[in-house]
Order: C-alpha cells, then structure tokens, then sequence
C-alpha cells in the first residue's frame, strides 16, 4: 500500500474515534420551556394557541407575551415572549400589595389623630387643631362597613372636639400631611388622567378616596352645552371652567377634567349622554386642605366658632406647620385592616390605594424614604433579596397608571410564586378576584371552564391588556401565571378579550 494511502487510513480512523461536540441551537423567541410534570402535549396545545393568537389581526402588529410558573419551586414552565419588558397596567397592583401583606403583615392598621396645641382656658382653645396623617387611603371612604364614610367622619370629630372641652378656637384647623415632603404624583402618569378620580394623587392626608363629583345638567340636543350644576362635597375654593358639550343618549361618560395637584383651576371638557342630570368623579387637588376645609365647616355647623382660615402642609408645599408647642391627642383614628384595604386594591383597581400601599411599605422597610423612586428601589431590593430574577423590572409607581412603566411576564411570575411559598398565601391570595365571578374580571370567560378556577388582577391601558394570578393544574399543581398584550390593533377590543378567555381556558387544561 502506498504511504500517503496508509497515512489517510490512519488519519480517518483517528478522526472517527474523536468525541464530538454535541451542538446546542440559539433559542429563539418565543422561548417555550416545558417540565415532565405537566403534560407536554397540553403546554404545546397551548403554546399553539398562543401563537394564533399572536399571528391574528387583534395583535399581529404588536406583542403577547405569557409566562406560567409552578409555585412550588419557581420553575417556569411555559415562556413565550416572557423576557420581554411591557407595560403591566394594574396587575401591577399584585406586586405592590403582596409586598404590603409580606412587609406589614394582615392586622397592619392606618392610624389618623387629631390633636392640638396651644391651652384650653373656658372652653376657648388657643391654638391650632391638627389633623395629622399617616397616609391612610381609606380614610373617611364609603367602601367599608362599620367605618366612617366622609359625613360620619366629620360628624364624629366635630364630637370629639367637644368631648375634648372646646366650643371656640382661636387658631386654625390645620390638614397635616407633613409625613410626604416630596410631590407624591409619579412624574410619568399623564398629564390627562391627574384631575380625574383615578389619577387622584397621594397625599399623607387623604380624605373621601381623594375625590369628588361634578354634576352636569345635558343640553336639550346633541352638541348643546352641558350645564355645570354643582360638585359633592362642596369645594367653593375650586374655579371650574366648563367645555362639556352633550351626546347621543346611553353614551355613557366621555368627561376629562383637566388639572394638576395644588392647582384650584380644572377644566371640564368632553361629553355627557343626553337625558337626566349626569355626573362624573373627579380629583382633589389637595386633599389635606379639603380635610381641614371640611371639619371647619362641620365645627361651624354643630355652633363652634374657628377664627382663622384652614390650611395645609405637607406634600410638597412649601408651608411651614404653624405651631404654639407640644401637641395634645384628642382621637386617633384607626383604618381598617390591611387584608381589607388590600382587598378593595385588587378587587376594584384602586390606584390611590397602591400607591399608598407602596410608600408605606418602602418608609417601613427604610425609614429615610423620601420618593416614589426610592420606594420603587425598596420594593425591588425585598424582591431581589429573596431570589426574584428581576431582569427587565422598569416599574415607575406602584398601581401601573405610568405608560412608561414596565416588566416582563417572568417577572410577575416570579414574584407570585414567591409569594405563593410564603405563610401569609392563603390571606393574599383571597384578596384576588376569580375570574367569571368577582371584582374587574366577573365578565370575563363566563361559560367556560376556565370560570371560577383563576384567581386574577386585570389591568387596562391604552393599547394594553393584562392579567396575573394564580390557577391550579388538574394534577393538583398550583401555578402562577401572566399574560400580557401589547400595542393591539385599535378597534380589536373583543378579539383581544376572546383570545385571552382561550388562554385562560388553556392553562385550565394544563394537567
């Protein structure tokens, strides 16, 4: 055999016998992730579904992104889309309120006083009486039985005042919200949404849920003026200009009330439906002043007497609390626990509540908390201390109103499923709607089996619509999911909504 022939034998066989480096492909997205203990034809089913629902005219130009966890070690087990950062709208509130339950505990309770400086001498007080403020967002609300909703509030202290020996004072009635001394208001929510109730700012001092109404007489025909008849609770300190024009009947509310925080000038605009006297809810621009506002006009109508004007302090404001020295305790008022404000959080979307609810934690976490950022940095370092991946977590407050805030669906999962190894789960997750039957998702997937077994929090921007909760395998598995779509085609609302009552339908499948 010639040599070139037996050196290229030689060769060959050494190159047949060499190991060889298995190759791994680049995944692509969508990632999709599966574990043996739920059935991979179900998850490929759903991925399918997913991904029809992707590719349809509903969403085809934007994103859906979905990410289902087992709680019982955090393991993703389906992830498409998961790792991309999109905004949450108000399933962030399940984050936000978890982290209360967690840090503050289920028996946590508000505390608001009243006080007073100065000397009580015949009846006649010589001072200031303060109402003093922890941050409280129920405070003085209709929602919770057993406690004072904004006229029983009053009523109450006006009696306190005098149980406490006072029929005239000669000073003021001071709305302390001097805990915040930052602009509470989250600097990316939108300009549009700040005077209407829900876009109702924080304060150390809230009062009726930080709104009021404004009530619209309809004109006569479609594109008449409205008339502005009257707000409740009176606020004869607020100037409102009025735009609104009237609509086709059964149009519902299409009011914007256009202001800013400390501002007393707002701007009614839109439309109202033609028919009986119509209302809308608007925003308080301070809520600590219309607390002391408030109680003077309640102390003058049970016959005391005050001499100087209300005031406030506090959020922002440069006022200094006037003060005469040490402060007396006449009544210190306790909210409802925090299982129950919690509750109204996630049931109703409230996002003064979430937002209370996240400055409270971060000052209870650290005490030299001065920002919503700051607190924003607390909340993510309990997290990240706890093992959460949170990589693409760009939240900006803590209900999920900023447009710019951001996270992805594995984010959310991760920290549900956290939460769900914790001992305080059972109390959280009763503060959940179930889809088909309670809160903001009673109407969703009714008929279906996914009804009554998904506990979730829906949240609804512009262009956006999410939902995160938790569900139960048939295998008896509980997971934690999210869903998320993004920049959706205009005009598709009810394609977006049937495509996510699908899914919810497939991760009942799940087994």
């Amino acid at each position: 055999m010639p040599v070139f022939s037996i050196r290229l034998f030689f060769f060959l066989l050494q190159a047949l016998l060499q190991p060889v480096e298995p190759v791994v492909p680049e995944p692509s997205q969508p990632v999709r992730v599966t574990r043996p203990s739920v059935d991979s034809l179900a998850v490929q089913q759903l991925v399918s579904l997913v991904d029809s629902f992707q590719a349809g005219p509903a969403v085809r130009y934007g994103t859906v992104a979905l990410s289902v966890r087992r709680v019982s070690d955090g393991q993703e087990l389906v992830n498409y889309n998961a790792r991309q950062s999109l905004p949450s709208a108000s399933t962030l509130k399940l984050i936000t309120t978890a982290t209360a339950l967690s840090v503050l505990g289920p028996n946590y309770s508000y505390k608001t006083t009243l006080e007073y400086d100065g000397t009580i001498q015949d009846s006649v007080l010589t001072g200031n009486v303060y109402i003093r403020g922890s941050g409280d967002p129920s405070l003085g609300s209709w929602r919770f039985p057993g406690y004072y909703d904004l006229p029983g509030l009053l009523t109450y202290w006006s009696a306190q005042i005098k149980g406490a020996g006072i029929r005239e004072i000669r000073g003021r009635i001071v709305g302390d919200a001097s805990l915040y001394t930052d602009l509470t208001t989250p600097d990316t929510w939108p300009y549009g949404d700040l005077g209407n109730y829900y876009g109702a700012s924080l304060s150390a001092l809230n009062i009726n849920e930080n709104r009021y109404r404004v009530f619209f007489r309809p004109g006569k025909s479609v594109g008449a003026s409205a008339t502005y008849l009257r707000t409740d609770p009176m606020l004869p300190f607020l100037s409102l200009r009025n735009s609104v024009t009237t609509d086709e009947a059964g149009t519902g509310d299409q009011v914007t009330i256009l202001g800013a925080p400390f501002q007393t000038q707002q701007w009614l605009t839109g439309k109202v439906p033609l028919g009986h006297e119509f209302s809308v809810k608007g925003a308080l621009p301070d809520p600590a002043y219309f607390a002391a506002y408030a109680l003077q006009q309640q102390l003058l109508n049970d016959h005391m007497t005050v001499s100087d004007e209300p005031l406030s302090a506090g959020g922002g404001l440069p006022v200094a609390l006037p003060s005469t020295g040490k402060r007396t305790l006449i009544y210190e008022h306790k909210s409802p626990p925090l299982t129950d404000l919690i509750t109204q959080t996630n049931f109703q979307s409230i996002n003064l509540y979430a937002e209370a609810l996240l400055r409270t934690t971060a000052l209870t976490l650290n005490k030299s908390t001065r920002t919503t950022d700051a607190s924003i940095s607390q909340l993510v370092e309990y997290w990240r201390n706890k093992g959460v991946d949170l990589q693409g977590f760009r939240i900006k407050d803590g209900s999920g109103l900023s447009t710019v805030g951001a996270l992805t669906a594995s984010n959310m999962t991760g920290i549900l499923s956290s939460v769900g190894r914790e001992p305080l789960f059972p109390a959280f997750l009763e503060t959940i709607p179930v889809v088909g039957q309670a809160g903001t998702v009673r109407n969703l997937a009714k008929g279906t089996i996914a009804a009554g077994k998904i506990r979730a929090k829906s949240g609804s921007i512009e262009g956006v619509r999410a939902y995160a909760g938790y569900f139960i395998t048939t295998r008896g598995e509980r997971m934690s999911f999210c869903i998320q779509v993004n920049r959706f085609t205009p005009g598709q609302n009810r394609r977006v909504t049937a495509g996510i009552e699908k899914v919810f339908v497939g991760l009942i499948k799940l087994s």
